[in-house]
């Protein structure tokens, strides 16, 4: 008699082998040198771009194999698959993009003897993770001329790093008793930058003093370094992150620690997929999106129309006789995103029932929201299903789970901006412990069992 009951399997257990554990340990130290070099969008996709390159991809869409890349925070890649666009792509989407703190445009300021950078905090942070830790910054500087200076400040060892103070225990009083809303104020991330002030050679003369030496050293020291001025500041995209490479984490260095795993370390499994599915029965269409940590707005966000524009020129390219709308409605998808992981110290928040166990494998969420569903894609059974069959048959162990107990928890991802097009789409993805913090927590075995999952998606 089949066994009826059903449970999630360890994925330690599930890939037991010597070949197994070599190959979820060779993949882990290529997932850890990419999470610890992409903390930006841009750095994310640019490694996408220069790895589809590096295996034969083109920028010209009469090609088989494809790929465009669009403000550098968004990428399109796709695969002629052994039967027509007509009959519907296999497409899977992730995003780039990560909770951070900006610099604002008009950021630098001098007060009580320390320069400083004012920060605007991106997508769903806990302010209080930020304190107190040595972070580094990223991003570019665009001069009037149009040309673009790159910054990466704070990674080398023998570079600088920079901080935000906290309050010391003796003054708070008052902000121990307060909510953390209350408690920690975004106006007050600002990040310490320097303190030594620029050397005035007319200090004998009070009236001729630099204002705001200390501000004007920083200044002086960015012009040297990257010739920039402080106008250019207005024309950057400059991020603070936390600084210095991802480790591995536990005794038995099963686990990784770095920033940033939501949703990279979805980016880097689906295109480490993408690129070994070489003979995927229907095309096979991989998405990277900018913007989804603050609701995929904007034109490299899931609710632009970059996608569509990319197929539409595929279809001119490929198909010209077949219309959109057929290979949409023909089509699967999978929003690549990750799960919170049910967290060993706060188990009460979690409906264990429902709930993602790190190391168990991806994680399907057949619908996202809160609060009643709110905002959510609910996959249909009839996609659940055929998902379930072919996990199964290649021996890929999985789970599915809610975010958080009903009226406690819920997110939003990309599914619906899919959902949309009337393609059945689900939400997969390892999950994580600590997520949207500073230094997320994955299994190695996720990383391996989410790669092959995305993997069999294409070829199935």
């Amino acid at each position: 008699m089949p066994e009826l009951a059903c449970a999630t399997k360890n994925g330690w257990e599930a890939f037991a082998s010597k070949a197994d554990r070599s190959r979820i340990d060779t993949l882990a130290r290529k997932y850890l040198d990419f999470i610890s070099r992409c903390k930006t969008e841009r750095e994310t996709i640019a490694h996408a771009a220069a790895s589809l390159a590096g295996a034969g991809f083109s920028q010209d869409f009469a090609a088989d194999t494809v790929f465009r890349v669009f403000h550098g925070k968004s990428l399109f890649a796709a695969r002629r698959g052994k039967t027509p666009l007509s009959g519907g792509l296999r497409l899977v989407a992730a995003h780039a993009d990560t909770p951070r703190l900006d610099l604002k445009q008009h950021p630098l300021l001098e007060q009580a003897g320390v320069g400083q950078a004012k920060t605007h905090y991106y997508g769903g942070v806990r302010k209080y993770q930020w304190l107190a830790r040595p972070l580094a910054l990223h991003g570019v500087v665009v001069k009037e001329d149009g040309s673009v200076t790159p910054v990466i400040l704070g990674e080398d060892p023998r570079e600088p790093v920079f901080t935000i103070a906290d309050l010391l225990p003796h003054l708070a009083q008052k902000q121990v008793t307060q909510t953390v809303a209350d408690a920690f104020e975004a106006e007050k991330l600002n990040i310490i930058i320097g303190h030594r002030p620029l050397p005035d050679k007319n200090d004998k003369d009070a009236s001729k003093k630099t204002k705001d030496p200390i501000k004007a050293q920083a200044l002086a020291l960015l012009h040297a370094k990257y010739g920039i001025r402080e106008e250019d500041l207005y024309s950057a995209e400059l991020q603070a992150v936390p600084a210095g490479p991802g480790r591995v984490v536990g005794l038995d260095e099963a686990l990784i620690g770095a920033y940033g795993q939501d949703d990279r370390i979805c980016v880097f499994t689906a295109l480490e997929a993408f690129l070994e599915a070489k003979t995927p029965d229907s095309p096979a269409c991989l998405m990277l999106w900018d913007k989804e940590e603050i609701g995929s707005a904007g034109s490299t966000g899931a609710q632009s129309r970059f996608l569509e524009y990319c197929l539409q020129d595929l279809i001119a390219a490929w198909e010209p006789e077949t219309r959109f709308r057929d290979i949409m409605r023909r089509s699967r998808a999978v929003s690549a995103d990750v799960h919170g992981a049910l967290d060993p110290d706060w188990q009460e928040l979690h409906e264990k029932l429902n709930a993602a166990v790190i190391g168990h494998g991806p994680c399907m969420c057949k619908f996202t929201g809160s609060r009643g569903k709110h905002g959510a894609n609910d996959a249909h059974p009839e996609y659940v299903a055929w998902l379930r069959a072919m996990l199964n048959t290649r021996g890929i162990p999985w789970q599915m789970a809610e975010l958080g107990k009903v009226d406690a928890g819920g997110g939003g991802t990309v599914a619906l901006y899919l959902a949309a097009y009337g393609l059945d789409v689900i939400d997969m993805g390892p999950a994580l412990l600590g997520m949207h913090s500073p230094f997320e927590l994955a299994s190695k075995v996720d990383i391996y069992a989410t790669k092959l999952a995305y993997q069999g998606f294409f070829e199935a």
